[in-house]
């Protein structure tokens, strides 16, 4: 007679979310921003090719990279951007191929405010006009600060995104609140200073983000499942608190949100690049914290490596999903080998151009813009390269987004 294996039998477990949506299992791919996005911010045959592969890999949830509300205002060059119906066919393609298999696939939907680079955006926009300070101040035009006509405006297209990912056939939505995008930026005192309804405390800070859930609650009904993605704190002087983003997810979990994507830091503050906890989960103090204070589903990303470490987290309550991000790019089928017992622990390649002044200059942009050019081998059907030489990610960078790409940018975007 044969066993199941504990540590398998509890990553496999289903998960009932509040609105009655149910996870195969407790495994989710995590959001990375992909790049593949032609020059018109649209989705392509290269999204629908990498999210069938990671639905047929088999975690039960998969949250693709940031779509943005406003092809105008994107995060990066390569970001997709829905607005409206033009696209569906591509969308419903997408959708189809990232739930094979009885996955989930949910869209995350961003703004970046005044997080977009002058690479792609001009004249940025945020909650008051305060500029990215520090080395990255060079890569960013200052923002204007946003009217209230184009604040509600902004809540629109949120609940327009998500109606159209529904419509595609996604199952799913996540809003991006974390990492120093605009729902962050809203959420900061540090990046808010507005004196009407949409700044001062903290219940003012979050109308933005309550807005945005409301509008997609209302539009897509009780069931449709929505997820946050929010900061554990901005880990910067002045920006948003963990006793803040506690009180963030009470309101939330009242409000019925289904999932709780914990994250942290910001441009300024890249913490999920560097941070890590004694489990070897990022921001796992802080889940347990927020479990002991707010009941909401919780799905925490990042430093997981091996599949005890993902049970025990699960068994000892710290988070209900366990998100992989960087791993699934590189064992994109990782998740059926963690739930049949056959996963080695993970090891991420160590990216060098043997230049070690080289290395240190470009930091976290040598990592990202590798990960991104696995992605587009993924998409066109080859595997992740076994090679730790940085250079090709180099020349791909160059590529595609020109030398500005080199230098430091979305240091916050999780590691997974």
């Amino acid at each position: 007679m044969s066993h199941t294996h504990p540590t398998t039998a509890t990553l496999a477990e289903p998960l009932t979310l509040p609105g009655g949506a149910v996870l195969k299992n407790r495994l989710a791919k995590s959001a990375m921003s992909e790049a593949l996005a032609s020059r018109d911010a649209a989705p392509n045959r290269r999204h629908v090719a990498l999210y069938r592969t990671w639905a047929r890999g088999g975690a039960g949830l998969v949250i693709s990279g940031n779509v943005m509300v406003d092809r105008t205002a994107l995060g990066e060059p390569g970001n997709v951007a829905i607005e409206d119906e033009r696209h569906l066919h591509v969308l419903r393609e997408w959708a189809q191929a990232g739930t094979e298999g009885g996955a989930h696939l949910w869209m995350q939907i961003n703004h970046p405010g005044k997080q977009s680079p002058r690479s792609v955006n001009s004249a940025p926009v945020a909650p008051s006009a305060v500029p990215i300070g520090g080395d990255m101040s060079r890569l960013f035009v200052p923002p204007r600060e946003l009217t209230r006509d184009e604040i509600r405006d902004l809540v629109r297209r949120f609940v327009t995104t998500a109606r159209i990912a529904k419509e595609a056939g996604f199952t799913g939505v996540q809003i991006h609140g974390a990492h120093g995008y605009l729902v962050n930026q809203f959420l900061s005192p540090r990046d808010n200073h507005r004196t009407d309804e949409y700044g001062g405390d903290l219940a003012a800070r979050m109308r933005f983000l309550v807005e945005i859930y409301e509008g997609m609650r209302a539009e897509l009904g009780g069931d449709f499942p929505i997820g946050l993605k929010l900061n554990s704190a901005d880990f910067v002087e002045g920006g948003f608190t963990q006793e803040e983003s506690i009180e963030v997810a009470r309101r939330m979990a009242g409000l019925g949100l289904d999932l709780l994507e914990i994250s942290g830091g910001t441009y300024a503050s890249p913490v999920m690049q560097t941070g890590g906890s004694a489990v070897g989960a990022y921001f796992s103090d802080y889940a347990r914290r927020l479990r002991d204070e707010v009941d909401i589903p919780v799905l925490l990303t990042g430093g997981f490596r091996t599949a005890e470490a993902m049970a025990d987290a699960l068994s000892d309550n710290v988070t209900d999903v366990i998100g992989l991000a960087r791993p699934l790019v590189v064992e994109p089928d990782l998740p059926a080998r963690l739930l049949t017992g056959g996963a080695e622990p993970v090891r991420l390649p160590r990216l060098s151009t043997r230049v070690p002044a080289l290395d240190k200059a470009m930091g976290s942009a040598l990592a990202l813009t590798w990960y991104e050019l696995q992605m587009r081998r993924i998409a066109d059907g080859k595997r992740a390269s076994d090679s730790q030489s940085a250079w090709p990610a180099i020349g791909f960078a160059l590529r595609q987004h020109g030398p500005g790409a080199l230098r430091p940018r979305r240091a916050a975007r999780a590691r997974g």
